[in-house]
């Protein structure tokens, strides 16, 4: 058993930053063989944070939808619970990625701002 929606988001994770890490995108790419269609796949190739954040939305509706569908008899029923859990988790996180990016854009617009109050540009 696999998560291939974290997998995926750790390599779309790495497209966003440009990390270049070969042993880690090697393993992720081995865990997501034969698996790269749909929001997987969007997750894998992101270049983006929302795009991050859109593709694994899709992701978790996806899962939801396995869960709801699994008997709760099926030996695999308590780790796609688990898969969920920590994949929600993965959401809330990557939220606050953009957020914290948000709010550092934020600051270097305030430094801006007051640089220029300090020392006026002539016009």
């Amino acid at each position: 058993m696999t998560c291939h929606e974290l997998e995926a988001l750790r390599l779309g994770l790495m497209n966003v930053l440009g990390t270049s890490d070969r042993s880690t995108r090697e393993h992720a790419e081995k865990e997501l063989e034969g698996e790269l269609h749909g929001p997987i796949e969007g997750l894998a190739e992101a270049d983006s944070l929302a795009e991050l954040q859109r593709h694994l939305d899709a992701a978790l509706v996806d899962l939801e939808g396995e869960v709801a569908a699994t008997d709760e008899s099926n030996a695999e029923y308590d780790y796609l619970r688990g898969r969920l859990v920590a994949v929600r988790d993965a959401e809330r996180a990557l939220a606050r990625l953009a957020d914290h990016g948000d709010a550092y854009l934020d600051d270097l617009g305030a430094t801006h701002h007051a640089l220029h109050d300090v020392f006026p540009a002539d016009e």
